[in-house]
């Protein structure tokens, strides 16, 4: 590789290379649990300071795993990375390796479910003080952060309200207080939002979305400092086992090489799509990040290069009529997932977060009547026509 800078495309495609002696094209699958040692020696060697290619246990490490990581650290410009098993073993790692009892955690309010219940149910059993705050109000963040914050919490635009975190202004606020800035990236994916560069100093991805970019298999990943990643992540993880399998990690490796050409087209797709349903009777909203409608349109414009792949509908008539709406479409398809070659709607009030209370819902934005929807690689015209059918036979 050039020792000069190279784009992200590229490093896409060739970041972290490791050839066998075959000289192969393609990265290889190492499937295998353990490696063998030339002596006793070396093992005790090993186990004392493995070095940077050496390995002893695939839950620890493996080669095609150690590719996914060194090419995720390089697009993500920070300095390692350790692949998991999903997006949620990454932030429930993230999360457990930074926090003891009696230690403080500030959360934007608007996250996933799962990552919701962790910071609801799971870390307050264990000692772990939570604070939630309105994530787009920079005063709520300024009120709640303080030199006992040990941890701040956000997802840079949140799952599925669409919200932007101004994640410049958290960062500054959290240095002032020595706190730790964890970012779930996921929605936004590494093409669009460089949580890295703005100043998140650990970064969450779930890999099955955009990454593997066409539902096959599982992972996540957590990128940081070499001395954190390697340090007290890396012990955390191999020890409780959310290790990602060598065969996911080359998946998740195959799918970096498309990320840019497949994210780019339907981030633009998204963007058309989204203003030209905006304006329709039934819907009450439409939410992008890159429509002039949105609360947060301006950071958005300057912290993503596009509006992302996901937009939101809201639909006048509630759950009747986004379950009208959904039942009536004929290429988009009902999933829980996003960032899939094909375009997916999930209706939250009845999956992602049904396990939340009808106040708690409406407190984050999620009424009975939205929709969220992920665009896939489908002609773009396509698309707009089933939605739009879809829509005006409610």
């Amino acid at each position: 590789m050039p020792k000069r800078p190279l784009k992200k495309q590229t490093l896409a495609v060739h970041g972290g290379t490791l050839r066998s002696q075959f000289g192969e094209t393609s990265e290889a699958i190492y499937l295998t649990q353990g490696f063998v040692y030339s002596s006793p020696e070396q093992a005790e060697e090993r186990f004392i300071e493995a070095g940077e290619n050496e390995f002893i246990y695939s839950r620890y490490g493996n080669p095609t795993v150690r590719m996914f990581e060194n090419r995720m650290a390089l697009l993500e410009g920070l300095e390692d990375a350790f692949a998991t098993a999903s997006g949620m073993a990454g932030v429930n790692g993230a999360l457990f390796s930074n926090l003891s009892a009696g230690d403080t955690i500030v959360s934007s309010r608007a996250l996933f479910g799962s990552c919701l219940y962790i910071l609801e149910n799971v870390l307050p059993r264990f000692g772990v003080k939570v604070e939630f705050v309105d994530g787009t109000d920079n005063a709520q963040w300024e009120s709640k952060v303080n030199p006992d914050t040990k941890v701040i919490f956000v997802e840079t635009v949140s799952n599925p309200t669409l919200e932007v975190i101004d994640l410049e202004f958290v960062y500054n606020l959290a240095k002032k207080n020595d706190a730790i800035v964890i970012a779930d990236n996921a929605l936004a994916s590494p093409q669009f939002f460089k949580a890295g560069k703005l100043g998140a100093d650990i970064v969450v991805y779930s890999a099955t979305k955009h990454i593997d970019g066409q539902g096959r298999s599982l992972g996540g990943i957590v990128i940081g400092t070499k001395d954190y990643i390697r340090g007290q992540f890396e012990s955390y993880l191999k020890h409780t086992g959310g290790a990602i399998s060598p065969f996911n990690a080359w998946i998740m490796l195959k799918g970096l090489e498309t990320l840019t050409v497949r994210t780019n087209y339907q981030a633009d797709s998204a963007l058309k799509i989204a203003s030209e349903l905006e304006g329709l009777s039934n819907l009450s909203k439409v939410v992008y990040p890159h429509l002039p409608s949105h609360p947060q349109y301006n950071l958005a414009r300057e912290l993503m290069s596009r509006g992302g792949t996901v937009f939101a509908l809201d639909f006048e008539g509630g759950k009747e009529a986004s379950f009208k709406f959904m039942n009536k479409l004929e290429i988009v398809k009902i999933s829980n997932n996003f960032g899939d070659a094909k375009s997916l709607v999930t209706h939250p009030a009845t999956t992602t977060h049904q396990r939340l209370s009808e106040e708690q819902r409406s407190r984050l934005g999620i009424s009975d009547g939205l929709v969220r929807v992920s665009v896939g690689l489908e002609n773009t015209e396509d698309l707009l026509e089933d939605l739009e059918t879809a829509i005006k036979t409610i």
